[in-house]
C-alpha cells in the first residue's frame, strides 16, 4: 500500500508540478479551497476548518501554502494576508491533527531566501547565517517557528524547513518575467544589475523534498538553490543568447522599479549568493547544477 503525502498550496505551479512527480511513488492528496477532484479535500482558513477525511492515514506533509509575495503591492493588509496564509494555515494543520490525534511521519514546509535578507552583499549565505530584519525575513522565520511545533507538540516524528530560492519552469513563475521582454528585444538587466538571483530549476526544488521524506536521518533547515551563482545582468545575457538576442537598453534604473512596485521591488533589486552545501553534503545531487543546462531545458 503506498504511503500518502499532503500537500497544501494545491493551486500553486509548485504544487501542481510536485504532486505529479510524487504520484508515481506515493499516494499525494491536496487541501484546497475548491474541491474538485477525489484526492482533494476542503480547508477553510477562515472558519477553521480541515475536512477530517484528508488527514486519516496520511504519513508526510508538504507545507507550500502562502500568498503570493509578487502578486500584489504590499499594503499593511496584504502583509498581513502574507504572513497569516502561512502561519495560519500551519497551526490550523497541527490544531487539527491533535483534535483527531493523528501522528505523522514528517512535516516538511517550504520558505524562503528571503529569510537572510533582501540585500546584496559579498555575504554567502548558509542555514547558520543570522536572519534578515526586513519583512521579508520576519515572514520566513515566523513561518520556520510555525513548522517547529510539529515536532516539539509530538505530532510529527521529523521536521524540515526547505528555504526556497527563484523557482525557474516552463509553467511560469520569475523566469517567465525575464524572458518576455527579452524575446520581444527590449530586455535589459534591472537596476545595478550585480544583486545575485540565487535559482533552482524546479525539478531539482521537488527532487529535495523528496529526498528529505525517502531518507529518514534527514531534518532541519536546508537551502534549495542551484550550486551554481549568477547575478541579474548575467543571468539577462544567458537568456538573450539563447534566444539569440541582443541586449541593447541600459539597465532599467532603480528608481522607475520601485516607483512601479514600492516595496516589493527589493526581491528585483537586491539578492546575494545562498549555500546548498547542507543538503549536497546529505547525499542530494542536482540534476540542474549549471545555468545553461536548466535555461536549455526550459526555454527549448
Amino acid at each position: 500500500m503506498k504511503k500518502v503525502v499532503l500537500i497544501t498550496g494545491a493551486n500553486g505551479m509548485l504544487a501542481k508540478y510536485m504532486g505529479k512527480q510524487l504520484s508515481l511513488i506515493y499516494s499525494v492528496r491536496y487541501l484546497t479551497r475548491n474541491v474538485k477532484n477525489e484526492n482533494e479535500y476542503l480547508w477553510d482558513l477562515k472558519n477553521n476548518y480541515i475536512n477530517p477525511k484528508g488527514l486519516i492515514g496520511v504519513n508526510y506533509i508538504i507545507h507550500l501554502a502562502g500568498a503570493s509575495i509578487a502578486e500584489k503591492r504590499w499594503s499593511k493588509k496584504r502583509k498581513e494576508t502574507i504572513l497569516s496564509s502561512r502561519i495560519d494555515s500551519g497551526r490550523l494543520i497541527l490544531k487539527k491533527l491533535k483534535e483527531n490525534k493523528i501522528k505523522i511521519d514528517s512535516f516538511i514546509s517550504a520558505s524562503a531566501i528571503g529569510y537572510y535578507g533582501a540585500i546584496t552583499s559579498n555575504n554567502i549565505f548558509n542555514e547558520e547565517s543570522p536572519k534578515g530584519n526586513d519583512f521579508l525575513s520576519n515572514v520566513c522565520d515566523k513561518w520556520e517557528d510555525t513548522a517547529q511545533l510539529f515536532k516539539s507538540e509530538n505530532i510529527a516524528s521529523r521536521v524540515s524547513v526547505v528555504r526556497c530560492g527563484i523557482i525557474f519552469s516552463k509553467e511560469g513563475g520569475a523566469l517567465k518575467a525575464l524572458v518576455k521582454p527579452i524575446r520581444c528585444g527590449i530586455g535589459s538587466g534591472i537596476g545595478k544589475g550585480n544583486q545575485y538571483m540565487p535559482w533552482i530549476h524546479i525539478k531539482d526544488l521537488c527532487g529535495i523534498f523528496k529526498f528529505i521524506i525517502e531518507n529518514e536521518h534527514i531534518s532541519g533547515t536546508f537551502n534549495a538553490v542551484s550550486p551554481e551563482q549568477i547575478t541579474n545582468i548575467d543571468l539577462t545575457k544567458k537568456i538573450a543568447k539563447i534566444l539569440k538576442r541582443k541586449i541593447i537598453l541600459p539597465n532599467i534604473p532603480s528608481f522607475i522599479i520601485k516607483g512601479l512596485l514600492g516595496e516589493r521591488a527589493l526581491l528585483l533589486l537586491e539578492g546575494s549568493r545562498v549555500s546548498p552545501d547542507k543538503i549536497i553534503k546529505n547525499g542530494f545531487k542536482f540534476e540542474y547544477k549549471k545555468i545553461e543546462k536548466a535555461l536549455d531545458n526550459i526555454l527549448s
